[in-house]
């Protein structure tokens, strides 16, 4: 068994106290010995935590004690290791920065598709089936036939929608994200802006991960997540992939056999962008963090 659950979580609900409840969670999650990062706004709740079972449990159960987060929606996969080293809890202005006014997916949302569903609707050719996730994440893995709006922040999403689809062309849009979050607000945005028919993957690549097999996905390759991890496969099975610390980018196994791959320092995306100085500092760091794993543990 995988010593850390590993818990993703979301709800869109009106938290117009939101900033007086950053200290008792962050509390509570040190007090069940839960890690990660979770996102306050007053439009609701978003983050990735992980901890021991008792620990999840235990944080999930005090959430849902307000009536607000009863419907929290949460996805759990598994580590070996402890995917997140600090504890935090944020405000934002958004618990998913699109950066648009007045979207709401309580007031309008697209219609939820089951994974076990997903396919039969990607299949029709009727449907523009669109990746809401950046740059960086698709490089990793989606689904066959999706389009990649080439985005490097969920901001640039609009002005993808504005530039590349019609509602009278698009008839039928189907969109997906890793979790789900983002999908809520790319929905209520094309809802919006005049689009009908607009479905969306609920929970997320990882529920359909979860849930279809393997010889019945039209998933390709891994999914990439925001955690020690860096991603998983079907079964939410540990991924090939590495994070590069250099520049961020997800490293695939082939990459990782090349020359200009150096672990903890550069790889193939930023070896000739970064600077002599980042490079002496980034090997440095490595050194510093192999010294450390070599040391017997206590």
């Amino acid at each position: 068994m995988s010593k850390f659950v590993v818990a993703a979580l979301y709800r869109f609900v009106r938290l117009d106290d939101f900033e007086d409840l950053q200290k008792p969670i962050h509390d509570h999650m040190v007090k069940f010995g839960v890690c990660g990062s979770l996102l306050l706004a007053s439009e609701g709740i978003n983050g990735t935590v992980s901890g021991s079972r008792d620990g999840i449990d235990k944080l999930l159960s005090y959430l849902r004690e307000d009536p607000r987060l009863r419907s929290l929606e949460v996805k759990e996969s598994f580590a070996f290791e402890a995917p997140f080293k600090r504890t935090r809890v944020r405000l934002k202005k958004e618990i998913v920065t699109m950066g648009v006014e007045g979207i709401d997916p309580n007031d309008s949302v697209g219609t939820y598709v089951d994974p076990r569903d997903w396919n039969k609707l990607i299949s029709d050719p009727e449907v523009t089936l669109i990746d809401t996730r950046n740059d960086y994440e698709v490089a990793i893995g989606t689904f066959e036939g999706a389009v990649n709006p080439e985005t490097q922040s969920f901001r640039q999403f609009p002005s993808f929608v504005d530039d590349e689809l019609d509602p009278q062309k698009h008839r039928k849009i189907a969109m997906f994200c890793t979790g789900g979050i983002r999908c809520e607000k790319s929905t209520a945005f094309l809802r919006k802006k005049g689009f009908e028919e607009v479905y969306h993957l609920k929970g997320g690549i990882l529920k359909y991960l979860e849930e279809v097999p393997k010889e019945e996905s039209k998933w390709e390759v891994d999914c990439f997540v925001f955690d020690k991890r860096v991603s998983v496969g079907h079964n939410l099975q540990l991924g090939e992939h590495v994070m590069c610390y250099g520049c961020g980018w997800p490293v695939a196994p082939e990459e990782q056999h090349e020359t200009s791959f150096v672990p903890g320092v550069q790889c193939p995306h930023c070896a000739d962008q970064i600077t002599e100085e980042q490079r002496t500092r980034f090997t440095e760091r490595q050194r510093q963090i192999e010294q450390e794993r070599a040391k017997p543990e206590v």
